[in-house]
């Protein structure tokens, strides 16, 4: 029993730091120093992806609630590889009609694996910020009337 007892405190120590961030359309618990699996990214191997859809985060003793993002918080990744999950099986049937249908489907994933959580203004403040561009708009000419 002592052993269980153990465990559960080091999984408790363990989780001081946590955020949910959004991502695939999905949301995912990230941790520091663990792999996940999630849809296809258009990055290679070894990249950095930044996540900044970031709705919880916790750390040793506060716990931050976004609405809906918490502002200034970013989740660090790097592309660990590419894969694909196992096979399902779709079968489709209309009793009656002798119509059979069988289809197999693989995800494709991108396995990546979570390097920090930061919170606060630790980024560049071009990265932030976003330029806005203003269009020349040209004044409406007159319609001559003949």
């Amino acid at each position: 029993m002592t052993n269980s007892k153990n465990s559960s405190n080091n999984l408790s120590k363990s989780n001081e730091l946590y955020a949910i961030a959004e991502t695939s359309g999905q949301q995912f618990w990230f941790e520091v120093d663990r792999y996940y699996d999630i849809d296809r990214l258009n990055a290679k191997e070894k990249d950095k992806i930044t996540l900044e859809k970031v709705l919880v985060l916790k750390d040793k003793d506060s716990i931050t609630i976004g609405k809906p993002y918490v502002k200034d918080a970013k989740i660090e990744l790097e592309v660990v590889s590419h894969k694909r999950d196992k096979k399902i099986l779709v079968y489709k049937m209309r009793p009656k009609k002798k119509t059979r249908r069988k289809m197999g489907h693989r995800q494709e994933l991108t396995r990546v694996m979570v390097k920090s959580i930061t919170i606060g203004k630790n980024a560049p403040k071009s990265s932030s910020k976003k330029e806005t561009v203003k269009k020349e708009t040209k004044p409406k000419s007159e319609k001559s009337t003949n």
